[in-house]
């Protein structure tokens, strides 16, 4: 029987201040800058679920909700939501933080997927995942869909790969 492991066993919390070297010219956090932070914390998110290396299979989603500015705390959630043979879908919010003004914003969330890998490189299978409450439940049921979204937009980037491996574009 393939091992199980709740979502709350992946949690990961990840948290820092935001910097003026951080942003961009609308004084904002750049967004790529706030993408490795999510793809960090997710990382570990499903190296904490299935015990092996994993790589980034794709960057779903990344919907930015609210502008992050310099001074505000940044703390990114992430956990396991969904898993298939030897990949896992990882969810993560991204909420910002004014101390001064103790004032707390859902500014981002994102849906990143992530493979386990053994010591010669190669897919691994993972341990199943289970929700614990309501919320964790929805992100788990919604996981189906999501993958079969996945899988969709997979075949369309690879008709793309071999339609631009024919031309040479710079």
């Amino acid at each position: 029987m393939r091992e199980r492991k709740s979502m709350s066993e992946s949690r990961t919390v990840k948290t820092q201040q935001v910097f003026p070297s951080d942003t961009n010219h609308h004084n904002t956090l750049f967004g790529g800058k706030l993408m490795a932070m999510i793809d960090d914390v997710a990382s570990i998110a499903a190296t904490r679920h299935c015990g092996h290396s994993v790589v980034t299979a794709s960057t779903d989603s990344v919907d930015f909700v609210k502008p992050i500015r310099p001074g505000d705390i940044v703390s990114l959630v992430a956990l396991v939501t969904y898993t298939g043979n030897s990949s896992m879908e990882v969810f993560t919010k991204v909420i910002a933080e004014n101390i001064l003004e103790e004032r707390k914003e859902l500014a981002a969330v994102s849906f990143l997927t992530f493979v386990a890998l053994d010591e010669q490189n190669h897919p691994v299978q993972v341990p199943e995942v289970y929700a614990e409450d309501d919320d964790q439940k929805w992100l788990n049921q919604s996981g189906a869909e999501r993958a079969i979204n996945r899988k969709e937009r997979s075949v369309y980037s690879k008709e793309l790969l071999n339609f631009f491996s024919t031309k040479l574009y710079t």
